[in-house]
């Protein structure tokens, strides 16, 4: 556990396991804990470098606005720092998005992409979380005082007082609208999409999502595409990340051997 020097940043990260490197990228206002749950069974297979992003957790850098393509370029920094070449990257949430943003802004670095409870535009979200999105500042922030989420912040936590601040930095970036359809299609690696069936995306844009990279086009057949589609049964966007389910259908799509998109 330590943190690395890149791009003016300090950025904390932790390692776990041994094997292949699997970088894990956490949502809004977490934290590497958020894959507490599941990192025993990711550890035993896999090299885990579990990184806080910019402004949350253990990360400073509120002086600046929270941008996926610049949270995006704090990760291939730090992988070149920590002289990886290429990796498995899993992201989350918002850290789905910051890993989608790294597999199209540094493909070279990402070998197997696995997003989870991710859309690649703002409107896949459903439209109820898209308005509590556009709430997020300050004040929320207040509100949210005392909840298991700050109380998992103010534990670890480089300055525990940014709290609010952090809420109005995360207001700006979910405001902000985004269509990321080309840089999906050209991604040249293979992705694992991971999905709860009770998710805050809607199963239209999980499908959406398979579509743009050549999943579910035709009866495959024995010519399987590399890149799949998972939706776990019984879960939702917040529980998700913590299941079983996730390194069931995680390792094995990591060890498979495929033929590349195209």
């Amino acid at each position: 556990m330590s943190y690395a020097d890149v791009r003016g940043l300090r950025v904390w990260y932790e390692e776990h396991g041994t094997g292949k490197p699997l970088v894990l990228l956490h949502g809004s206002y977490g934290s590497t804990e958020t894959f507490a749950a599941v990192r025993p069974a990711l550890a035993a297979r896999r090299r885990l470098i579990a990184v806080d992003l910019r402004g949350h957790g253990r990360t400073a850098g509120l002086d600046r606005p929270l941008r996926y393509e610049s949270m995006a370029d704090d990760v291939a920094a730090l992988l070149r720092h920590l002289d990886l070449p290429q990796v498995d990257l899993l992201g989350y949430s918002l850290g789905g998005g910051v890993a989608l943003r790294t597999a199209i802004q540094h493909p070279a670095l990402v070998r197997r992409l696995v997003l989870v409870s991710t859309p690649f535009r703002r409107r896949g979200w459903h439209p109820d979380v898209l308005a509590a999105m556009s709430a997020h500042d300050e004040r929320a922030g207040e509100r949210m005082r005392g909840t298991p989420a700050h109380e998992r912040y103010a534990r670890v936590a480089s300055r525990p007082q940014d709290w609010p601040a952090l809420w109005a930095r995360s207001g700006e970036l979910l405001r902000r609208d985004y269509d990321w359809s080309a840089g999906v299609a050209a991604l040249p690696m293979p992705v694992l999409l991971v999905f709860a069936d009770a998710d805050a995306i809607p199963v239209r844009h999980m499908a959406d999502f398979f579509d743009l990279l050549g999943g579910a086009r035709r009866d495959a057949g024995a010519d399987r595409p590399a890149s799949r589609l998972a939706v776990l049964p019984g879960l939702t966007h917040d529980d998700v990340v913590a299941s079983p389910a996730l390194p069931a259908a995680v390792l094995p799509f990591l060890t498979h051997t495929a033929r590349a998109p195209g």
